[in-house]
């Protein structure tokens, strides 16, 4: 059973950081794309940033381009998510994606989604 459990998230001050991360358990992680997504009150979920596992090439939406920060923990199976300089537009639910195929956690709609966690960015 792929189970993908999301954890770290909470309250921040605009301009403070929160660390992310993704407990991967029933994949061959290896094969795989993890990929971050969030979706905000009221509007579409959209893709944040995403790793290819055995390689760990990256990519990252723009908006969140040089604050975010993904990278793996081979040990652990384990995917962060550093996410530095919040706003306030940061505020969402923050899921954790996975896929064998690179371009659908990249570009398009993940299978496997964990469950969220909801990053909150408030003075």
């Amino acid at each position: 059973q792929v189970q993908l459990v999301e954890s770290g998230g909470g309250l921040v001050q605009p301009g403070g950081s929160l660390r992310l991360a993704c407990a991967a358990s029933g994949i061959t992680i290896d094969y795989y794309a993890i990929g971050w997504f969030r979706q905000a009150p009221g509007k579409e979920r959209e893709f944040v940033a995403g790793i290819i596992w055995n390689d760990g090439s990256t990519n990252y939406a723009e908006f969140v381009r040089g604050r975010f920060t993904i990278s793996r923990d081979n040990v652990k199976n384990t995917v962060y998510l550093q996410m530095d300089n919040l706003s306030p537009e940061d505020t969402a639910v923050y899921f954790c994606t996975a896929d064998p195929r690179t371009q659908a956690v990249f570009y398009g709609t993940p299978f496997y989604w964990g469950q969220g966690t909801q990053v909150t960015v408030s003075s």
